[in-house]
């Protein structure tokens, strides 16, 4: 490769961003009107997906149906479809149009008693198999995304994993799919006139599959070579094997698709054949003293027939052992050339599992192992070891060093090869100088995955020529480029090395009959550049820390409640970076609009949850970032005006209490017209918006002096700002009806009706009025607690959280509780059995999530209801304390499907564990949702 051509690449925030075209404009706005966004932060924030690739789109466009699809094709738009964002090899950006196939597409139907599932391209992997779990069933791939990963991009890229090697993956688990080609031909291959459409509106393209089909089974070296590559997990170039495996062109032509990457059609919708759901595991972690030695066990592993053989090599179990969730064992190892294989047997039946673990430690006794082996049925030490597992690429890629590119290649040779490839990877980690890369992946398929760490910049040489040298080595064992991750722009220049001219010319024939002008996803599988893959790669700038660790796998979109109104996550770490990148390429006007964007899309309306952190690899919680950036915000007044507040709590509660009192009083019209008016004036982010489905204000809350009490009861404020749910007696009461109920007696502090958890000053970013209350709250508990002998509650599972947070400041000795887990340990024990209801629909908050509080949660649930349910489209309801008065619209956009999902139930009570959530949940259903403890303390009573 030419020395100069090494320069090739875009690196992140180019001086000035490109206008998108009016022409194309126009074409988009003239085909469906209405779907395209253009700004500098849509299109800036949709340009980064989790692979080491940069394209910004001219728009980002969000159809609603098929049919808009079609529209979009016939208007012969260059078009790359976008729905999780989580493929790794540059398959979803683009520099034309990016269309956004996750808003609007997420369909699930379960079919045949869960036999089968229809769904749609924005359907996220784990609701998918949520929705089948109670039939026993799941889906057949398993990818370590599962959490993030769209059906879309599981169909696109012929998705694998862990458990599901080439026997059940997308491609052998296909019953049918709705295709949109480009021509705007819409067929159902599952339809029985299919093949009879598909000639009808598509002859040439009909006729073309036939023709390939014969010309490929006529060549006994294109038949050997296919079998041979794809009896391996392949997702490199087209599924040759199409041709092969079935005959109507309407099948060929479905299975094409699967792993096609959006270069051929676009799939609205598929029809997927499920695998049991194994309720029953064991699952253990074998440690060797090399690698060499773990590889020569998995051939006697694999003839025992477990689910999954995953490899960690020694560079894998140094980051595991950093890991909050490893085992002692793991933790206590010195690591030097070890490595582990995780491996996992699966059953319904106990006693074949116990078979299996029998067999399996016999197995055991024989290796060669570095600590003692141990298999386990246990969910959480099993969860622990699958955290490990799954985790690995973003914790590894979470470490490395500022500045740097993640990336993540995906290779797969017969297992005998492996220990040998394995072998010349670390030969040219070595040669090349990548430190710290390390190698897992799914042994039992002779897949590995490796990671590398590069500072993509004006030099490209070294990265060229390890690519070209693994590729070499990869294809010299046999092997494929891509196993799971698909083709992309990373090897897309490779195709032809690995198939020969001849099976590559019938993968560009077949592109050809697809998509003769060449408008999908263009450069994407095939390309004629040998260079694609040095082009328009990621390069990062330092920015701040929780910017710097994202790897922008796209973990945190799926939880995040502003994902259909704004911005994910990782779009406002990325704009960040993106506003960072300007601002150091000098282009002032493009900081200025990313700015101006960002405000209302990034900081306005982020819930601060922190339901981001539990699904990120390396725990970034970006509410963190939202916090700081409203400190830096505020001015003096302000910072001295809610530093007063938090001196004068109790006053400020009572005043907002007796507003809302008197506003429930006057005339609905007249006060929401005000709270308009002031709006305007003081702004959306100050002002909160007075509706006439607000509840009117609430009770002070008074000490309590009981001598040897046996927890510190601190009510919510909560409790005084907002009175009850109708027909409830409101959680403050029930906590002390149950209580007394069950014979345990509460003390409230002296100073209760100041005391507050600190939320309101922490997620607004007012450190000074924070720090007044973390002094009080930090005495008044020492107090209270006589020292942290007995512990305190509180009734709003915000509030744990946030006195969980002042309490650490007064040592480790004051315990908090949430009246929740306080009540299902110490008081349901004590309590008359309740009279149940027969159903609830159950609400658990962001912070009962975080705080682990499920299982008493639905202790509690199952005491109160005969039949509990957590709706369909559970997430965060984007209350955030005054966040749902600021902004309704990001309540209403983040309880959108799980108030469908309400309504077409019929229960007989709503709960949840917050105040505030049960007003933005009654708000968005219409039905009344009281706290989880009111309706027990009603059934006890």
């Amino acid at each position: 490769m030419d020395e100069d051509d090494m320069s090739v690449t875009r690196t992140q925030g180019t001086p000035r961003l490109p206008a998108p075209d009016p022409a194309v404009l126009a074409a988009v706005e003239a085909a469906v009107p209405g779907i395209t966004r253009s700004r500098a932060s849509d299109r800036l924030g949709m340009a980064h997906d989790a692979s080491h690739y940069l394209l910004t789109p001219q728009a980002v466009l969000v159809p609603r149906s098929a049919e808009q699809v079609g529209a979009l094709m016939r208007a012969g738009l260059p078009l790359t479809f976008r729905s999780g964002g989580t493929s790794l090899s540059g398959q979803a950006v683009t520099d034309h149009l990016l269309v956004d196939t996750r808003r609007h597409f997420r369909g699930i139907e379960v079919l045949d008693g869960g036999a089968r599932v229809r769904v749609q391209p924005g359907a996220v992997l784990r609701q998918v198999n949520a929705r089948l779990a109670p039939h026993g069933r799941r889906l057949g791939p398993d990818p370590a995304s599962e959490a993030a990963c769209t059906i879309g991009g599981v169909v696109a890229n012929n998705s694998s994993g862990m458990t599901c090697g080439t026997h059940a993956n997308t491609y052998e688990t296909l019953e049918s799919m709705v295709l949109v080609l480009p021509s705007g031909t819409v067929l159902d291959t599952g339809a029985p006139d299919a093949d009879a459409r598909l000639r009808a509106l598509e002859p040439d393209l009909a006729a073309g599959l036939e023709r390939l089909r014969d010309r490929i089974r006529g060549n006994p070296e294109s038949v050997r070579r296919i079998k041979a590559q794809f009896a391996l997990k392949n997702t490199m170039g087209y599924g040759l094997n199409s041709f092969l495996d079935h005959d109507s062109p309407a099948q060929i032509l479905a299975h094409l698709a699967i792993g096609s990457e959006g270069t051929l059609a676009f799939v609205a919708e598929a029809v997927l054949r499920t695998v049991p759901a194994h309720r029953l595991a064991a699952t253990g972690l074998l440690v060797f003293p090399a690698l060499r030695t773990a590889m020569a066990t998995v051939p006697e592993i694999v003839a025992a027939h477990p689910a999954a053989i995953e490899l960690l090599d020694a560079e894998s179990l140094l980051v595991a052992q950093e890991d909050p969730k490893a085992e002692d064992v793991l933790r206590t190892l010195t690591v030097e050339d070890h490595a582990a294989l995780l491996v996992e047997w699966q059953e319904s039946d106990p006693e074949l599992l116990a078979d299996r673990e029998r067999a399996a430690e016999r197995l055991f006794a024989a290796f060669d192992l570095a600590t003692p082996a141990r298999l386990s049925g246990d969910a959480r030490g099993r969860a622990a070891l699958w955290h490990i597992r799954k985790g690995l690429y973003a914790s590894v890629a979470g470490a490395r060093p500022s500045g740097t590119t993640a990336l993540l290649e995906d290779v797969a040779v017969p297992v005998p090869a492996l220990a040998d490839l394995c072998d010349d990877l670390a030969e040219l980690f070595a040669k090349y100088r990548y430190e710290r890369s390390v190698v897992f992946g799914h042994a039992k398929d002779g897949n590995l995955h490796f990671m590398l760490n590069e500072r993509f910049g004006t030099d490209l040489q070294r990265y060229a020529d390890f690519t070209e040298d693994m590729v070499d080595a990869v294809l010299g064992r046999g092997g494929t480029l891509k196993a799971e991750h698909g083709t992309g722009r990373v090897m897309a220049p490779f195709v032809r090395r690995q198939y020969g001219d001849e099976l590559y010319a019938v993968m560009r024939e077949v592109k050809r009959l697809c998509d003769p002008g060449d408008t999908l996803n263009p450069g994407v599988v095939l390309t004629d550049d040998p260079q694609a893959h040095l082009r328009d790669l990621k390069s990062v700038v330092t920015v701040e820390p929780e910017v710097d660790r994202c790897v922008e796998c796209g973990y945190c979109e799926p939880v995040c409640p502003s994902r259909d109104l704004t911005t994910t996550p990782r779009q406002r770490i990325v704009l960040r970076r993106e506003l960072a990148a300007a601002r150091a390429a000098g282009d002032e006007d493009l900081a200025r609009r990313l700015e101006r964007e960002y405000e209302y899309d990034a900081v306005e309306t982020c819930a601060v949850d922190g339901m981001c952190a539990t699904a990120c690899p390396v725990l970034i919680n970006t509410g963190d970032l939202t916090k700081r950036l409203r400190a830096q915000s505020h001015g003096r007044v302000a910072q001295a005006g809610w530093k007063t507040a938090a001196d004068h709590w109790g006053t400020v509660t009572r005043a907002m209490e007796r507003a809302l009192d008197v506003a429930a009083a006057a005339p609905p019209g007249a006060v929401e017209a005000a709270a308009r008016a002031a709006r305007r004036i003081g702004g959306p982010d100050t002002v909160p918006e007075w509706s006439r489905d607000l509840p009117s204000g609430g009770s002070p809350r008074r000490p309590a002096t009981v001598p040897d009490a046996d927890a510190v009861y601190v009510p919510s404020c909560l409790n005084t700002l907002f009175a009850p749910a109708e027909g409830g007696p409101g959680v403050m009461a029930a906590v002390l009806r149950l209580s007394e109920r069950a014979g345990l007696r509460l003390r409230v502090p002296e100073n209760i009706a100041n005391l507050c958890c600190g939320t309101p000053w922490s997620s607004k970013g007012f450190t000074k009025g924070y720090e007044v209350m973390r002094r009080k709250v930090r005495e008044s508990l020492l107090a209270a607690t006589d020292g942290g002998r007995i512990p305190v509650i509180s009734d709003a599972a915000s509030c744990t959280e946030g006195f969980r947070r002042l309490a650490a400041a007064a040592g480790p000795a004051v315990e908090v509780l949430d009246a929740v887990s306080f009540v299902a340990q110490r008081v349901l024990p004590r309590l008359p059995a309740a009279r149940r209801l027969p159903s609830l629909a159950l609400h658990p908050t962001c912070s009962s999530t975080r705080l682990g509080l499920e299982g008493d949660i639905t202790r509690i649930a199952e005491a109160v209801a005969e039949e509990v349910v957590v709706p369909e489209g559970w997430q965060c309801c984007g209350f955030a304390g005054d966040r749902g008065m600021l902004h309704p619209e990001l309540t209403a956009s983040a309880t959108r499907a799980e108030a469908e999902s309400v309504a077409r139930g019929d229960f007989a009570a709503h709960a949840s564990v917050n105040r505030t959530c049960e007003i933005g949940l009654t708000r968005a259903t219409g039905e009344t949702y009281h706290h989880l403890l009111e309706l027990l303390d009603q059934g006890t009573a």
